[in-house]
């Protein structure tokens, strides 16, 4: 998906996001109630629910994808997203697909030169001249990925990104995720339908019932310290299943924590 670039607004350098009281409706649904969420720039949030919560209209209205009433939904900065599909077009090679998100931007050179080189930062630098057929679909994610991150944004927002894929790539992309974001220092927000893949990744982790976001936990532990048989992440990891409505299920206890942490 091409990057999209938020209007300028009134907040400050202290939030990439600011939403307030923010509503949606569909007809005579409503889907999101009194919305408020503050994301600081850098930070990583992962968004929890159950199907028909309202976690993909909130990230439509945060991509500026849904119009917004204005002073609701504040975002500081660029914005791109990647979502569960990696909508590669299949007549353009994987170079031409990321450079596309570039396509308001510098002059043809320049855009190829960017889109060869974010493309050498997610593992394709020898994947240029593909067409989307021929890749995988770790691959065809990760072209997905670099798409969204070669405008250099200030939010990335990832939709459900991982869940088709079988779990040693989640794994494999969760790292690859962990040191673009730590690399470049944008702000994070996923929509995930995975518990473990939140706790794994996030800095926040909120879960979203009935259009409101319910509860929310802060992951102190680092990321290289967050094996499921730790008391702390077992205890979190509970409480977000039950906020969920789900009945507990044991973790994978032999899942590596991920690494790259660096100082915080």
């Amino acid at each position: 998906m091409a990057s999209l670039t938020a209007p300028p607004t009134s907040q400050t350098s202290e939030t990439v996001v600011r939403v307030r009281g923010h509503d949606r409706s569909f007809g005579d649904t409503h889907v999101l109630h009194s919305i408020d969420l503050d994301i600081a720039p850098g930070e990583f949030v992962a968004l929890l629910g159950r199907s028909g919560c309202g976690k993909s209209t909130l990230l439509r209205s945060l991509s500026h994808l849904d119009p917004t009433p204005a002073g609701e939904v504040e975002v500081s900065g660029r914005t791109s997203v990647a979502f569960q599909e990696p909508r590669l077009l299949p007549w353009r090679t994987v170079r031409d697909n990321v450079a596309l998100a570039l396509l308001n931007g510098p002059e043809r050179k320049q855009r190829f030169e960017l889109a060869e080189k974010t493309l050498a930062e997610v593992g394709l630098g020898d994947k240029l001249e593909a067409w989307p057929l021929q890749l995988s679909g770790g691959q065809a994610q990760r072209v997905s990925l670099a798409r969204a991150l070669v405008s250099n944004p200030a939010l990335m927002l990832l939709d459900e990104p991982f869940s088709a894929l079988d779990a040693l790539t989640r794994i494999d992309m969760h790292q690859l995720v962990i040191d673009l974001w730590r690399r470049h220092s944008m702000a994070i927000l996923i929509v995930t339908h995975d518990v473990d893949e939140a706790i794994a990744l996030a800095d926040r982790v909120l879960v979203m019932d009935g259009g409101r976001i319910a509860r929310e936990w802060s992951i102190e532990p680092r990321r290289d310290n967050r094996a499921p048989s730790k008391p702390e992440i077992a205890r979190i990891r509970a409480e977000m299943l039950a906020a969920l409505g789900v009945q507990p299920t044991s973790a994978n206890p032999n899942r590596t924590p991920l690494h790259n942490e660096g100082a915080a």
